[in-house]
């Protein structure tokens, strides 16, 4: 069987360890042909002497001296933001893994379908500020996108278990839109509620940053750990669900499930909910991202249903928690407005990162920035980047005029 050739975008992070651990764990099936961190110099050079790739990049040019210092072997290197769409486009790879966090990795995603390279898709940014644009290049490319999120991974799965479903928008996948507005009744995406699922809402003005930094079942960055507390990261997932499979907004379900055992679920036009369970270990969806259509055996941990005591699950809190309602309406109105909220949070949990900005006042700066909005339709990628810096200036002014 041939070894899938895969470039990791955002090597140095969580998501980027996982997937070296999967090419570790299965090396007859996967090999990792080119690396890309932001400016971990040193941790990038460590990974790159690992997995031996020919080709690594840095972002931050003023560390490429350090980057080659560290290197004990002499690969193809690239830098800048140039650098990060080459290695993206022109490194020969099969896949292309965007794990970057932010909205850094949508230039790249978009060169790499450009030259033909499938996508696996880490960084919810790239669906949520450009889903449309996205989606409509790889369908005319005839690439397919592969979720890594866990719980798009999960939906993929459940999919195709229900009726075989090729890879989203991708070679073959002309079909796709048919079977699931004729299938699908739900997507149900689930959260395990973050630290505060069950924090009275009249505390929230009291969290601190380091409460909020403590995730109950996920080791993530801080800026996703923030998104989940939250539950702006599981907004981002509705809006991206919709683009990556094709269904209504209306169709996108949330449901909070504090075990993170069930990852997702789809409910089919017959009433039968189809769901897919594991560990909390990103190795699971990654491995199933870069090795699909096949089941590859690993060493990673089986469930033990009779260690598992109880899943739980309950309706969110939407009034508690509005991240869900802006982003149910971002994903609804469509054009640049899911960029506007994208931005604005990121700003917004950057200002409460810093303890600039109580844990409500995130949510209540992104309101106000999509409130100043006005959305354009379909718009192209200029128009997205556009609005996006526009966002990030609007929410900047408004953390600046914010009183604790």
């Amino acid at each position: 069987m041939k070894r899938k050739r895969v470039v990791v975008l955002g090597a140095t992070g969580s998501i980027g360890e996982s997937a070296a651990k999967v090419a570790r764990d299965i090396p007859e099936r996967v090999e990792i042909v080119g690396i890309a961190a932001n400016s971990k110099a040193r941790e990038l050079a460590a990974q790159a002497n690992e997995l031996r790739p020919p080709a690594v990049c840095i972002v931050d040019e003023t560390k490429v001296s350090e980057l080659r210092k560290n290197l004990s072997y002499q690969p193809q290197i690239f830098s800048g933001e140039t650098g990060l769409r080459d290695i993206a486009s022109g490194v020969a790879s099969d896949m292309v893994l965007v794990a970057i966090v932010g909205t850094g990795g949508l230039r790249p995603a978009l060169a790499a379908i450009e030259a033909g390279k499938d996508l696996a898709v880490a960084s919810k940014e790239i669906l949520v500020m450009a889903g449309e644009i996205v989606m409509r290049e790889a369908r005319e490319k005839g690439v397919h996108v592969l979720p890594v999120d866990s719980e798009h991974n999960a939906i993929f799965q459940c999919l195709q278990s229900g009726r075989g479903l090729s890879a989203p928008n991708g070679r073959g996948a002309e079909a796709a839109p048919t079977f699931q507005s004729a299938d699908v009744r739900r997507i149900i995406l689930t959260a395990s509620g973050g630290p505060f699922r069950e924090t009275p809402a009249e505390k929230f003005s009291q969290i601190t940053v380091e409460q909020a930094l403590k995730h109950p079942t996920w080791n993530m960055g801080p800026k996703i750990t923030i998104d989940s507390a939250t539950l702006f990261n599981k907004g981002l997932e509705m809006i991206e669900a919709h683009w990556l499979f094709g269904v209504g907004m209306a169709q996108v379900e949330v449901v909070i499930h504090p075990q993170s055992i069930v990852h997702s679920m789809v409910e089919f036009a017959d009433g039968s909910v189809l769901a897919q369970l594991s560990h909390s270990n990103m190795c699971f969806p990654i491995q199933y991202a870069v090795t699909w259509p096949d089941r590859v055996p690993n060493s990673l941990p089986p469930l033990d249903f009779g260690k598992l005591a109880e899943l739980q699950f309950a309706p969110p809190r939407y009034d508690d928690f509005p991240a869900l309602g802006l982003a149910r309406r971002a994903g609804e109105t469509g054009g640049t407005l899911p960029a506007v909220l994208n931005a604005a949070n990121e700003i917004a949990v950057s200002a409460f990162l810093e303890k600039r900005m109580s844990f409500p006042q995130i949510w209540q700066t992104v309101e106000q920035v999509m409130n100043a909005h006005a959305s354009v339709a379909h718009p192209n990628l200029d128009e997205i980047l556009r609005a996006d810096q526009w966002a990030r200036a609007e929410a900047g002014r408004h953390v600046k005029g914010l009183k604790r």
